[in-house]
């Protein structure tokens, strides 16, 4: 039965009034009130705009998890309007429609809105009749300005009934009610109608959530003080969850140390825990407690896997039901669900305690699942914490993925991950894991010795034998590499392609990296030995792998090691190309490319010793020492050795060129042009000590007939005296083509030196003037600063004057450096930087990222970094920083 006005006289209305809610109880006035914000509520501006829509939308749904800040914002909206809101937060008895609209009528009247005479209140509890409702949307209907009413928890509001109700009450009242709902869980409207027409505004839990610039703010409203970038790490752990940040804030009040306790608390020991078991865990059906406990072990989930862990079979309906009422699950797409990272670390505490030992387990059942999933990073990260290495370490072989240790993506966390495992497996994938593991780290020692008993047992391997001999196979290249045996490297090579045609062709091409690496490894050994038109060919296959992300280092390597060869053949221009391809190639995988030998930046320090620019060659250096993460690679051990005896040299210290020339490599095999540069470095040493006898002698003991080292010591010989020996080693250079200027300046030079020692000087003048030209395109200063006094003279007069001012002498009448000893000459630009290039030069230098200079431009991220790849080459520099300090030196910016 319903009371309106038809039906009820004067005295029933006062009555009605007087006795409250159908069944005489007084009304709960507190639910009717504003919630108290406490001392410390922060305040939302960008929330508060979105309560604000102009002209505000007639639905209003504010979801979110318990203790999102939910109520507290409506509260602090409704407190700073200018005309009352109608508050009412719900409660569970609620579910009757005669008590929900006895409420929603006496929150209306206490707003001080005036209800027509002809709306009473509802007689049954139980139910309301449609006239009623109609009375309700009719009069609301004429209110100017609207009338808004916000229904707090509306999560308890779960009868079908009263939603209709509500539905239509809202449908005819038109613009003249607002109504926002501040709940949980999706509730029972038409929600996509609003959407729609455009009539909701709904404020989710990723708008609720604290931004890091808002957690700084409100923990100061507690007294303490914590960086941007502290907040930050604080904000993703707890997704900004507001609870959560005032829990914590609170608990580092009481802290001896605030600042360390917000990063590093113990979620399952704080009051945190307390809140989310009470509010979210315990609210569950033991069913769902049971699941959300079990799958609390994983990063995510899907249904298939929960009911795995769980062994039921309704998982997809408790995960649907969790996350839509806002559990703290939270939806990934396609099925996959995660949990709120606090949630997450706080239930398995509590699996700890309520089902001891059973967290092995159910690593255990996920690993399984999700490598027959085809998840392999996750399936070994379980298997791990399942303390199952047999499984974890044949996954990894079985699925060819050995060489991710090799490739710098996440290679530390593998090994981090695999450095768990005891001693007590010894199957043939634990000991190349184990392998593996050692190699990367630059343990050869260990790294072998599990090598050879991974080969001793590999016909007892349980998972694919075919995955496991290749697998062995890359390892055996690479120990060929750090031990510098060709003879090992190409058994190796033999070795992969007899068993490549038994892998499966779709794992070969999941795994590009394998085979890069594989060719980079052997290519390094033939340079090691000295065959580079073979370490070329193998190289070159290598930097031409599959563009991703597993063959970035790989290639890289392979671009490294052929600018060395362009280097040592004296092709300095495109030594140094390359080794800026290499830098940019790893550098187009942001934000952080991985570390290899560091050869490149050895390549563009010796370049810059030819060049003299001396202070670039020792910060390259030192980069390359830095960056390395195969310390003991012995092709770039000796190139790194003779780069840095070259700039001693070069800065006149003879004694720490002697030091340095000698690499501290472990080789089975000497390399010949390592070994004949060593020679070459402490006889020009000795030469620089005034000891011309010893410098003649360590030269007869030169073995490599390179044409660099044959070209140096004819340098040297011709230094000393030995002009007729100087020219017959110039004599045995083969006229190939494969010698580039740095080796034919040199040479020219030699026969100049000679020609001036037998007084022929027009000679002399001629093969200086062929010698300007030649080195003018590459900058090459060094073979003139090493000539020796007899040039000067040569070097002041016309028109040798003019080929040398500028960019050898800069106009000074000696060849000498011209920026001072020691000091490297005024940077010079290869090529004119283009409009672009600069724009994008101009915005390196404001610390923008590509990114964001790709946005700032409007053009995309891989242009960005086809100008940057172009505008390292021709500053000729290998990072940003060094980049915009060049720009500067050279007036660009």
């Amino acid at each position: 039965m319903v009371v309106s006005a038809v039906s009820v006289d004067e005295d029933q209305l006062e009555s009605a009034e007087q006795h409250a809610d159908p069944l005489g109880d007084p009304y709960l006035r507190t639910r009717f009130t504003l919630p108290s914000r406490p001392v410390t509520f922060l305040a939302r501006p960008r929330l508060k705009e979105r309560l604000d829509h102009s002209p505000p939308t007639p639905l209003t749904m504010v979801n979110g998890a318990a203790g999102a800040g939910k109520t507290l914002l409506l509260a602090d909206w409704a407190a700073g309007q200018a005309r009352p809101v109608a508050w009412l937060t719900m409660e569970a008895e609620e579910k009757r429609p005669g008590m929900f609209w006895a409420y929603f009528l006496q929150a209306l009247r206490t707003s001080g809105r005036h209800l027509s005479d002809r709306i009473g209140n509802p007689a049954d509890a139980h139910h309301v009749d449609r006239r009623l409702l109609s009375a309700i949307a009719e009069d609301l209907a004429a209110a100017d300005p609207p009338v808004t009413v916000v229904l707090d928890e509306y999560e308890r509001v779960t009868e079908p009934d009263i939603a209709e109700q509500l539905e239509f009450v809202l449908q005819h009242a038109g613009r003249g009610l607002r109504l926002i709902l501040v709940t949980r869980t999706e509730p029972l409207l038409s929600l996509h109608r609003y959407r729609a027409a455009g009539e909701l505004t709904e404020i989710r839990a990723a708008e609720l959530a604290f931004t890091p610039e808002e957690t700084v703010a409100l923990l100061r409203l507690h007294g303490l003080r914590l960086s941007v970038q502290a907040a930050r790490a604080l904000v993703d752990r707890t997704r900004g969850w507001a609870a959560g940040l005032r829990l914590c804030a609170l608990a580092a009040q009481e802290s001896q140390d605030p600042e360390v306790y917000l990063k590093e608390f113990e979620a399952d020991r704080s009051t945190i825990a307390d809140f989310l078991l009470a509010e979210v865990l315990k609210r569950q059906p033991e069913a769902t407690q049971d699941l959300l406990l079990r799958i609390s072990v994983l990063d995510r989930f899907n249904p298939d896997l929960a009911n795995t862990l769980t062994g039921r079979a309704d998982s997809a309906r408790i995960l649907a039901d969790l996350h839509r009422e806002n559990a703290f699950v939270e939806q990934l797409g396609h099925s996959w669900y995660r949990l709120h990272p606090l949630f997450g670390e706080i239930l398995r505490a509590h699996l700890c305690v309520r089902r001891p030992g059973l967290e092995p387990e159910l690593h255990r059942r996920a690993a399984h699942w999700l490598r027959q999933a085809g998840s392999l990073p996750e399936a070994l990260a379980h298997g791990a914490a399942a303390g199952d290495w047999d499984f974890t370490a044949a996954a990894l072989v079985d699925d060819l993925a050995i060489g991710r240790f090799f490739t710098g993506l996440r290679s530390d966390d593998l090994a981090g991950l695999f450095s768990r495992m005891g001693p007590e497996t010894t199957s043939p994938a634990t000991e190349l894991v184990r392998a593996a593991r050692d190699l990367s780290h630059g343990d050869f020692r260990h790294g072998t010795a599990h090598l050879r008993q991974a080969h001793a047992r590999l016909d007892d391997a349980t998972g694919d034998p075919a995955a496991a001999r290749l697998s062995c196979a890359l390892l055996e290249a690479l120990a060929a590499r750090l031990t510098g045996s060709p003879t090992r490297a190409e058994l190796a090579a033999e070795s992969a392609d007899e068993v490549r045609q038994d892998v499966a062709p779709d794992l070969l091409l999941k795994h590009p990296e394998l085979p890069a690496l594989l060719l980079t490894h052997v290519g390094s050994t033939r340079l090691w030995a000295g065959r580079f038109e073979e370490a070329r060919a193998a190289l070159a296959k290598a930097a031409d792998a599959p563009d991703s992300a597993s063959t970035v280092l790989a290639r890289k390597e392979s671009l490294g090691h052929l600018a060395l060869i362009d280097y040592l053949d004296g092709w300095l221009g495109r030594a140094e190309h390359k080794a800026l391809e290499a830098v940019a190639e790893a550098e187009r995988f942001d934000p952080s490319p991985p570390a290899g030998s560091g050869i490149e930046q050895v390549v563009l320090a010796g370049v810059a010793v030819d060049r003299n620019e001396l202070g670039r060659a020792k910060t390259l250096l030192e980069e390359a020492a830095e960056h390395s993460a195969t310390p003991h690679d012995p092709v770039t051990a000796a190139g790194r050795a003779i780069v840095t005896a070259r700039l001693q040299l070069a800065r006149g210290d003879a004694r720490a060129a002697v030091e340095a020339a000698d690499p501290d490599v472990f080789a089975v095999v000497a390399s010949p042009w390592a070994e004949s540069h060593e020679r070459l470095v402490t006889s020009a040493a000795r030469l620089a000590e005034g000891r011309a006898g010893e410098a003649a002698e360590i030269l007869r003991k030169l073995g490599d007939d390179q044409p660099s080292c044959t070209t140096e010591a004819a340098r040297i010989q011709c230094a000393v005296g030995n002009v007729e020996e100087a020219i017959d080693l110039l004599d045995s250079v083969r006229a190939d083509g494969r010698t580039g200027p740095a080796v034919t300046v040199r040479a020219t030079l030699v026969k100049a030196m000679a020609a001036d020692a037998a007084g022929d000087t027009a000679t002399a003048r001629r093969l200086v003037a062929q010698a300007l030209l030649d080195a003018r395109r590459e900058r090459l200063r060094r073979p003139f600063l090493d000539a020796g006094r007899w040039i000067r003279p040569l070097l002041v007069t016309a028109p040798l004057d003019r080929l040398a001012a500028g960019w050898l002498t800069a106009g000074h009448p000696a060849c000498e450096d011209p920026a001072g000893p020691g000091t490297p000459p005024a940077p010079i630009v290869v090529e004119e930087l283009s409009a672009r290039e600069r724009d994008v030069l101009r915005r390196l230098a404001q610390m923008m990222s590509t990114q964001e200079i790709a946005a700032d431009m409007y053009v995309s991220v891989n242009t960005v970094k086809t100008h940057l790849k172009s505008l390292y080459r021709k500053l000729a520099v290998n990072r940003r920083g060094a980049a915009v300090r060049r720009a500067r030196d050279m007036g660009l910016l």
